[in-house]
């Protein structure tokens, strides 16, 4: 059994994890100020790819965690790591929001819509009939496909929204082709995190809400898997199904914290 004795670093999901939304969860900057403060090194880790790791940094800032911009890794910045690091697509025909097409364009790659080397599909909230037409007229001439994460949805304080898994089945349906994904609970996403924390699987937690890519994550990966009930995952719904075992369950990162505390 892994115990959280063991725990040196932490990766660290930010939606319904950290907050909700715009409102951060009950005691999140008391937990982040006591890994500051017992020296624990962490990595905010996320695969909504709507904006870009400094967007991620000001969200922190205005809600009271101050951090560095490296201290985000978001599903886009992975995709982005991994297409230039181990593919020669440099024309990419993006479904993704403007930030996330800045990022795209900021690292050298090149925007195409028409003759691109490769498709990729983001958290797209400025999803248009013509980008999924596009997009799907591409992928029935086999062009390379890959996606961002495949979160099915996505937490709001209003609610669960569409995310890039629910993209991913609308085309599916049409040309009956899945991408790659790059985002959690990949290895492409683990090996870029434990890259930017410098740390090792079996020393490293991995927090976070949702039981099939948080979770999933951290069994494929031999991450310390906790599993926090403040965001997409109720008692109920880790109770009814047998698939996935956390290390650890606590209603969130406050709870979390006196659990180290306790260490």
């Amino acid at each position: 059994m892994k115990n959280l004795r063991d725990i040196r670093a932490f990766l660290l999901d930010m939606d319904g994890t950290i907050y909700v939304s715009d409102e951060i969860i009950s005691r999140a900057r008391e937990f982040i100020r006591f890994l500051e403060e017992k020296g624990y090194p962490f990595l905010f880790l996320t695969n909504n790819s709507a904006a870009r790791a400094e967007d991620y940094q000001q969200k922190l800032s205005r809600m009271g965690i101050d951090v560095e911009k490296e201290r985000v890794l978001t599903s886009g910045e992975a995709t982005i790591r991994y297409l230039l690091r181990e593919t020669p697509h440099r024309r990419i025909c993006l479904l993704g929001t403007p930030a996330l097409e800045k990022e795209f364009r900021d690292s050298g790659l090149e925007l195409d819509n028409k003759e691109p080397h490769c498709v990729v599909l983001g958290f797209d909230m400025t999803l248009t009939f013509e980008k999924l037409a596009n997009a799907g007229l591409l992928l029935a001439k086999g062009v390379p496909y890959y996606a961002t994460h495949p979160d099915f949805t996505c937490i709001t304080d209003k609610g669960l929204i569409p995310d890039t898994g629910a993209i991913i089945a609308a085309l599916d349906t049409v040309v009956h082709r899945k991408p790659k994904i790059i985002g959690k609970p990949q290895p492409e996403m683990v090996a870029a995190a434990l890259e930017k924390l410098g740390a090792a699987a079996g020393e490293t937690a991995m927090v976070g809400d949702q039981l099939d890519t948080d979770l999933t994550m951290a069994a494929k990966s031999n991450l310390f898997g906790v599993l926090v009930l403040s965001g997409e995952t109720p008692v109920e719904k880790l109770e009814s199904q047998s698939m996935i075992k956390p290390d650890m369950v606590v209603s969130d990162v406050g709870e979390l914290c006196d659990r180290l505390r306790e260490l």
